[in-house]
C-alpha cells in the first residue's frame, strides 16, 4: 500500500505521455493488385515449412534447417530446398522466412553474416528502473518502431516491400502476427489485406516482421489501417454459407466472421493492433486452419491448379522453442513474481504449440482425403487435360507427410546446450554457429525428411 501513490503517479504520467506510436504504413487497395509471378513449371512435388518464434535462436535454427534441406537430394539433380514452395512463420522465425522469400536459395548464403551476426538490440530499451521506460510500458510498450523496425528495415530488409517478394515464383511466405482484439492470427498474405481493403504489394516487409515479433509490453503493437471505402471484393465464401448443424469449427468460424465483418464496418474504428504471432500459435499453423475455414474449398489455400497436379507434399514444422529451464523444486521458497509471470506466458505459448501441432497432423490427413475426393470427381474433360499434360497422372496419387524438427531430435547434451541459449536479438558467433549446425544436423537425422528425399530419388 505504501507504493500506491507512486503507482498512481506513474499511471498518471503514462497517460500524459501518451502511447508509443507505430503509425500505420499500409495503403488503400488498388484497382489491379499485383499478383505473384507465375511459375514456369507445374510442380508435382512441394516442401512446406513452418518456423517457430524464439528471437535469433529461432532464426538461426531455421536457417540451419534450410541448409540441411539443401543437402537432401530430390529428383532431377535438385535438392529439397529447391522444392520449398511455402513458409509460414512466427516472430524470430519470420526473419529467416522473409529473407528467404526475398532472396531465394542463393541469397541464403549471405544470411549468417548479413543478418544473424547483426546486433538487433543496439537501440532497444530494456531497463524498467528508468521512470520514463516504466511509463512507456504502462502506456503500451517499452519499444516502438524507432527501436525495432528501423533495424529490420535499415539493416535486414533494406526497404523491401511485398512487391519484391511477389516478383519471385516461390516460396509464398506467410508472416504471422496476432490480432489481440479478436484473438485470431493475422497472416500477412493477399487475402488478409483484401479483408481490410488494403494494398499488400506496397507494404514494407520489415513492418510485417516487426508485427510478428512485437512481444506485448516489450514492443508497442504494430498498427494497420482498414479502408472500408476501398472495398470491392466480397467476404470469403466460408463465412456466408449456411450450415444445417454446428461442426467442430463452429466457434472459429463465428470469430472469423465477426472480425471480417468489423473490418468492413467504419463504425468499429479504422485501426488494427497487431502483436507477436506467438500469442496465437508459436508454430504459425493456426493461420492455415483459418484460411481453410474462410475459403471453404477442398483445396484452399493451395491453388486449384497446383492441387490438381500435386503428387507429394512434405510439411516440416521447425520448432526452436525453449524447453524447461527453471529449477524451482530444490527449495521451498520462490520463485519470484517475475519468474512466475514469465513462466506463465511461456506455459501458455508452449501448451498452445503442442495443441496446434496435435490438431495440425489430422487436419493434413483430412485435407489429403478432401483433395483426392475432389480430384477424382473432376469432370472427364478436366481429367483428360491433366492426362495430356502428364500421362502418369492419377487422381488418387497424392500423399501428404508431416514431420517436426526441434532441439529434442539431437543428443541430450546438445539439446540442453541449445535450450540454454536465450531468446535475444543479439547472440555471440559461437552460439549462432551452434544453432545453425544443430538445424542442419536435425534435418539430416529426421526420418520424415530422409524418407521423402529417398522417395523423390526413386520417382515415387
Amino acid at each position: 500500500m505504501r507504493h500506491l501513490p507512486l503507482i498512481c503517479l506513474c499511471l498518471l504520467l503514462s497517460a500524459c505521455a501518451g502511447s508509443p506510436l507505430n503509425p500505420p504504413r499500409n495503403q488503400p487497395a488498388v484497382a489491379e493488385p499485383m499478383q505473384r509471378a507465375p511459375r514456369a513449371d507445374t510442380p508435382q512435388t512441394a516442401v512446406a515449412l513452418s518456423f517457430s518464434g524464439g528471437g535469433l535462436r529461432a532464426a538461426a535454427f531455421a536457417y540451419g534447417v534450410l541448409e540441411g534441406l539443401r543437402e537432401q537430394p530430390s529428383a532431377g539433380g535438385r535438392s529439397l530446398l529447391d522444392e520449398v514452395t511455402f513458409i509460414t512463420s512466427v516472430s524470430g522465425g519470420s526473419i529467416t522466412a522473409a529473407y528467404f522469400g526475398l532472396h531465394g536459395t542463393e541469397g541464403l548464403r549471405d544470411f549468417r553474416n548479413k543478418v544473424l551476426m547483426r546486433d538487433g538490440e543496439a537501440n532497444l530499451r530494456f531497463s524498467l528502473v528508468n521512470p520514463t521506460n516504466l511509463m512507456r510500458v504502462l502506456a503500451g510498450g517499452l519499444n516502438d518502431r524507432s527501436n525495432l523496425n528501423d533495424w529490420l528495415e535499415r539493416d535486414v530488409f533494406k526497404g523491401a516491400t511485398f512487391a519484391d517478394m511477389l516478383k519471385r515464383e516461390r516460396p509464398a511466405v506467410w508472416i504471422n502476427a496476432t490480432n489481440a482484439q479478436y484473438r485470431l492470427a493475422f497472416p500477412f498474405h493477399e487475402r488478409a489485406f483484401e479483408a481490410i481493403c488494403s494494398d499488400m504489394a506496397s507494404f514494407p516487409v520489415s513492418e510485417a516482421v516487426a508485427a510478428s515479433m512485437a512481444v506485448p509490453l516489450f514492443f508497442a503493437p504494430v498498427v494497420l489501417e482498414k479502408f472500408p471505402e476501398a472495398c470491392t471484393k466480397p467476404l470469403p465464401p466460408g463465412l456466408s454459407r449456411e450450415r444445417a448443424e454446428r461442426d467442430d469449427l463452429h466457434r472459429l468460424r463465428l470469430a472469423l466472421k465477426r472480425a471480417l465483418q468489423d473490418f468492413r464496418d467504419p463504425r468499429t474504428g479504422r485501426y488494427l493492433k497487431l502483436v507477436d504471432g506467438g500469442v496465437t500459435d508459436n508454430l504459425g499453423l493456426v493461420s492455415i486452419l483459418q484460411s481453410r475455414v474462410l475459403l471453404d474449398t477442398p483445396y484452399g489455400p493451395i491453388s486449384e491448379h497446383d492441387a490438381a497436379n500435386l503428387r507429394r507434399l512434405l510439411f516440416v514444422v521447425v520448432d526452436a522453442g525453449q524447453g524447461p529451464s527453471a529449477d524451482w523444486g530444490r527449495e521451498m521458497a520462490g520463485p519470484s513474481g517475475v519468474d512466475i509471470a514469465t513462466a506463465a506466458v511461456d506455459t501458455a505459448i508452449e501448451s498452445t504449440m503442442r495443441m496446434s501441432y496435435a490438431y495440425f497432423v489430422p487436419m493434413m490427413r483430412a485435407w489429403e482425403r478432401d483433395l483426392v475426393t475432389w480430384r477424382c470427381s473432376l469432370p472427364a474433360s478436366r481429367k483428360a487435360e491433366l492426362l495430356r499434360n502428364n500421362p502418369d497422372w492419377r487422381c488418387e496419387d497424392l500423399k501428404f507427410a508431416v514431420t517436426q524438427i526441434s532441439f529434442a531430435d539431437l543428443p541430450e547434451a546438445d539439446e540442453a546446450a541449445l535450450n540454454a541459449i536465450p531468446t535475444r536479438l543479439k547472440l555471440p558467433a559461437d552460439q549462432i554457429d551452434k544453432l545453425i549446425a544443430a538445424g542442419r544436423a536435425a534435418t539430416q537425422r529426421d526420418a520424415g525428411v530422409r524418407r521423402f528425399s529417398a522417395s523423390m530419388q526413386r520417382g515415387e
